[in-house]
This record gives C-alpha cells, structure tokens and sequence, in this order.
C-alpha cells in the first residue's frame, strides 16, 4: 500500500469519526423535548431516534450530500490535505462546543472548514459563493422556519383541542409524540448523515476512484448513515438540558408541535439539497411552541448564548481549518 491511500483510508476513517461526533453532538436535538416530557427514558429515546437516523437513506435521495461534494468547493481545488484540513476545524469545534454544553452546528463547522481550507489554498474562486450564500442564509432561515412552523402548529393544536380536557391531551399526545420523534429522528438523519457522505465522496472523487462524474455511492451512503446512528447512540448528554429545558418547559403537546415543525422543516432543506444546522431548526421551533403557549414561558436569556454560538462557527471553523491547512502544507512541502 501506498502512503497516498494509507492517507486516503485515515482521512475516510476521521470524515466518519466526525459523522460519530455528530450524531453525539447532536443527539439532543432528537431526543431533547421526547425526554423533557417524560415520555421516553433517555434511554430509550436515544434506541428510537438512532433507529430512524439510520433508516433515513430510505426515504431521502442524497441531494445534501451533493451539495456539499460539489456545491460548495471547486472539485478541482480539493486533495486530500484540503478535506484533513476541513475535517480537523469540524471536529475540533464539535468537541469544545459539546464540552461546554453549546447547541452548536457541526454541520456549519464542516462548511466553515471547507470554505477555510479552500480560500486558503487558492483564494476566493474556488468557492461557490452562491452555494455559500445558500448555507449562510440557512443559518438564519432554518430556525425563523421552525420557530413560524412550531407557533402555526402550536396554536392550531390549542384551539382544535380546546374542549378537550388537560389529561386526554396528555394521553393523546404521550403516543403522538413517538411519531413526531420519529419524524423528526427521520430528518435528522436524512440531512446530517449526508454532509459527511459528501465530505466523502469529494475525496475519492478528487482521488479519482468515482470516475469522470461526480456521485455518492452507496458504500459511501451505508457506513455514514451507521456512524450517525452510532454517535447518536452514545448521546450528547451536555446540551440536553438546554435544548430541552432551559429554553421553555415542555408538556407531550408541545413536544409533538416542536418536533413535527422540526422535521417539516428538515424534510423540506433536505428535498432542496440545502444542508441545514438540526440544532437550529429544533431551537426555533422550541421557541415557536413557547411563545404560542405564553411568551413569557421562553427562556429569553439563553438566547444570547445560542445566538453568538451560531454567529461565530463558521468564520472560527474556517481559522481553524486555514491554520491546519498552512501547517500541513508547511509539513509536507519538503516531502
């Protein structure tokens, strides 16, 4: 074996560890409301949304996936010291945000990580800046969607129920809200899982192991969808608490509103190929619930927090990476 492939099968094997600590980082936002409402043990809540996040390439063609392979970044421009570049601000920002407890977006980190590594190598043309711009404005678009969504759903819910007594309601929706978990789970998978597929399938692409036309293969679609569902298994203990109870108390109601608008939302990016951060799309849509219920009941000051963590990953994921980018290109030149 050559070291070239040594290299190419160690930066396969981190683009999935970083797939692992995604699902981890993110399992919160899949099981965060299902838990706070009591109506599944954390337990069994991370089995039932590590199910669907695996089961997602059923129901989803990789559009996402696409959109990062090629959408993003010229194809021309990436080798492998791009993608390690990429894949080590994506990672390493993943883990100071879990560790402190900050719903961050590893999807954005990853974007912010390729845009960094790229700039760096060649300058601004070798970045789609429409593709960019679509990202960037996801930032903002995907949670003032499930925020609209959550109080539109919210609010219908309320008022079709409105004759119906506090504990049928709580019956009712302790089962609805398995579904919506599941949905939601669903498209927490379908979007996410695919951001790495894309990472993927540019490296062998650019190592020309997928021909002349770019695509994403299935050996590359089964092996991200399951270290996904792996990460998500093992939990991102940290930002359950803030995603599911710092932000507003949540009853099976408005956990069953959160989540549906959730996966509405992430089933339509998904449908577009727009990769969407799911921690922002829960958060907006908590919020929407909230302020149907009472304004008052939203935890306003944790949004300060969320909002700078937001703001802030993917211009420091892109130092990160175009400092990691410089250092290996200063390793590797005498070479």
């Amino acid at each position: 074996m050559t070291t070239a492939f040594l290299f190419l099968v160690s930066l396969i094997a981190l683009a999935l560890v970083f797939d692992f600590i995604n699902g981890f980082h993110d399992a919160a936002n899949s099981i965060a409301t299902v838990v706070s409402t009591k109506v599944l043990t954390p337990i069994q809540a991370v089995l039932w949304a590590a199910f669907f996040n695996f089961i997602a390439f059923l129901f989803f063609e990789t559009t996402v996936a696409e959109t990062i392979g090629a959408g993003l970044v010229e194809t021309q421009v990436v080798d492998a010291l791009l993608i390690a570049a990429a894949l080590f601000a994506a990672v390493v920002w993943s883990l100071i945000t879990w560790f402190y407890g900050i719903p961050a977006s590893s999807s954005h980190a990853l974007v912010g990580g390729l845009v960094g590594a790229a700039v760096t190598k060649t300058g601004w043309d070798a970045v789609h800046l429409g593709g960019l711009a679509t990202v960037l404005l996801s930032i903002i678009a995907s949670p003032l969607l499930g925020l609209a969504l959550g109080y539109i759903i919210m609010r219908l819910t309320r008022k079709l129920l409105a004759r119906k007594s506090p504990l049928k309601i709580d019956h009712w929706f302790r089962k609805l809200q398995l579904v919506s978990a599941a949905l939601y789970s669903l498209g927490h998978g379908g979007n996410d899982a695919q951001k790495t597929m894309g990472v993927i399938a540019m490296l062998l692409f650019s190592a020309g192991y997928l021909g002349s036309e770019f695509h994403i293969p299935w050996f590359v679609v089964l092996p991200c969808q399951f270290a996904m569902a792996l990460g998500t298994l093992f939990g991102g203990w940290r930002i359950v608490e803030t995603m599911g109870m710092k932000i507003t108390k949540l009853k099976p109601v408005g956990g069953f509103c959160a989540e549906t608008s959730g996966a509405l939302t992430l089933f339509s990016a998904t449908l577009f190929g727009v990769p969407v951060s799911t921690t922002h799309t829960i958060t907006g849509s908590i919020v929407g619930v909230g302020v149907a219920t009472a304004a008052k009941s939203v935890r306003w000051s944790q949004g300060p927090r969320l909002m700078w963590a937001w703001i802030i990953t993917v211009p420091v994921a892109a130092m990160l990476s175009s400092v990691a980018w410089l250092f290996g290109n200063w390793i590797a030149a005498p070479l």
